[in-house]
């Protein structure tokens, strides 16, 4: 059966910050998406959060072939959680998805499709190209397959689907990111997007002394001011994290689609092993959620501190002119 999307948007004020939702899930008592804008926001940072979505349709759950793995396997579990506590300590704003991976991956193209999942393409089943170059390792704008676990979905997914999908989640997530980002950068001259994310445990590589429990992404350098990246791996080392630059994740479509260093606008993705904030089975918020959140918080503090410089001196240089 065909699932149906309304873009709608509510407001609703809460201990002086405004949350804003947008898009709408099918059969769900949920939006999207939300945007949490503090009243008075202390630094030119907007997080992201992508892809801790929980909000499960009956009709999602029902299609695929394991759901308890598949649905384990797709989220960054409980980081919307870390980064809710981060956003508390930092004054900064946050956008966060709702809607679950599975369903959509916001931090994908959307164009990134593996039609072949698809009833009713018109003969799209099985065209591939670079800009589906993600869909084709089962992992593009709806995942398609899981590795040790193979195929996530019991039977097709419609055409129509996607395309709701699309424009009741995606469209609107990113439109909403796009304006608040800009929003921060005439206010401030600079703003930051900080894409935070979770990874599996890393294994150590040959040569390393410690294996990364962090991982800074900035696009190998396109995707924001080289003085931040620098920044945030300074900061970790002294506060005795071992963390990695752009290997093995450098960012994706939300760093591609929200960067314009040149605009003031920078975006970072901070991935974070679940080993750090989660139980022992990866599963459950755990002891070390709250220390994570206050180290998260305190690299935020630096990167918006050196976000706003950038802005000033920007704003110095056009004055210039």
């Amino acid at each position: 059966m065909t699932q149906k999307w309304q873009i709608r948007a509510d407001s609703a004020v809460t201990s002086g910050d405004s949350i804003v939702t947008g898009g709408w899930i099918a059969d769900s008592g949920r939006p999207a998406f939300s945007i949490l804008e503090p009243r008075n926001q202390t630094i030119p940072v907007l997080v992201s959060v992508p892809h801790a979505g929980r909000d499960y349709p009956p009709s999602i759950l029902e299609n695929m072939r394991d759901p308890a793995y598949a649905c384990l396997k797709l989220e960054d579990r409980y980081v919307d959680r870390l980064a809710e506590e981060v956003v508390r300590l930092t004054g900064a704003a946050m956008i966060v998805s709702h809607a679950p991976r599975a369903m959509l991956d916001l931090n994908r193209a959307r164009d990134d499709v593996d039609w072949g999942m698809f009833s009713g393409t018109h003969g799209q089943e099985g065209r591939h190209s670079q800009s589906n170059r993600r869909a084709r390792s089962g992992l593009g704008l709806v995942p398609r397959r899981l590795p040790g676990s193979g195929e996530i979905w019991r039977k097709h997914l419609s055409r129509e689907d996607l395309d709701a999908r699309i424009e009741g989640i995606h469209r609107p997530y990113h439109l909403a990111a796009s304006r608040r980002l800009e929003r921060i950068r005439d206010e401030w001259g600079a703003a930051l997007l900080l894409d935070i994310h979770s990874m599996p445990p890393l294994k150590r590589s040959y040569g390393q002394e410690r294996v990364p429990r962090l991982v800074i992404g900035d696009r190998f350098g396109a995707s924001c001011h080289g003085s931040l990246a620098s920044r945030a791996l300074d900061y970790l080392d002294v506060q005795g994290w071992s963390a990695a630059h752009n290997r093995p994740y450098s960012g994706g479509f939300m760093l591609d689609h929200h960067s314009a260093p040149g605009r003031g606008l920078h975006a970072m993705q901070l991935e974070i092993c679940r080993s750090t904030y989660l139980d022992g089975n990866l599963n459950e918020p755990g002891a070390g959620l709250e220390p994570m959140a206050k180290l998260v918080s305190g690299l935020l503090r630096d990167l918006g501190a050196e976000t706003a410089r950038l802005g000033q001196g920007g704003q110095l240089a056009q004055a210039a002119e």
